[in-house]
């Protein structure tokens, strides 16, 4: 029992971090962004994220279930009780609260495209500590990693094209 409610604990803290930004993106202010041809419907955000952040979730929840003594994942390193690789997760979950209030709520494009840049590297120190921990919970990253990927180009280009 412990365990499913530590498990929907770390997903709705990611939901969480995604509703903290959610009130900045009200209005029609990207809608009137020139952007580039390759820049995908807005309908699509909505699922993309949702996915992410339940993979996320999943992912910290398994690193914290080794950190509770299970045994560790066969081919994983040792990790087990060791907190940092949460440390560094919440450090990039809150990078990633900051990102949508500084591009839609302050309408930073610059700002918010360093920003994701320091995010991207907060999700690839993320990886690597989980993989320490469990190589399931470092997978289950790297589509977060690739999205943000694709969503630092895109927020490059918006800045470069609307500047």
């Amino acid at each position: 029992m412990t365990s499913a409610l530590a498990l929907i604990g770390w997903i709705a803290l990611c939901y969480a971090a995604a509703a903290a930004g959610a009130v900045f993106t009200t209005g029609n202010w990207y809608a009137v962004l020139n952007k580039p041809t390759w820049s995908p419907p807005g309908w699509l955000f909505g699922p993309v994220w949702t996915l992410l952040y339940t993979m996320m979730g999943v992912s910290a929840w398994m690193v914290w279930g080794q950190g509770r003594g299970a045994a560790p994942e066969r081919g994983a390193g040792r990790g087990r009780g060791d907190a940092s690789p949460l440390r560094v997760f919440l450090i990039q979950l809150a990078l990633n609260a900051i990102w949508t209030p500084l591009f839609f709520g302050a309408r930073q494009i610059g700002f918010a495209f360093i920003e994701i840049i320091v995010l991207w590297c907060a999700i690839l120190a993320t990886i690597i500590a989980f993989r320490r921990v469990s190589t399931t919970a470092a997978w289950l990253l790297v589509p977060y990693l690739l999205w943000v990927t694709f969503a630092s180009v895109l927020n490059g280009a918006l800045w470069w094209m609307n500047r």
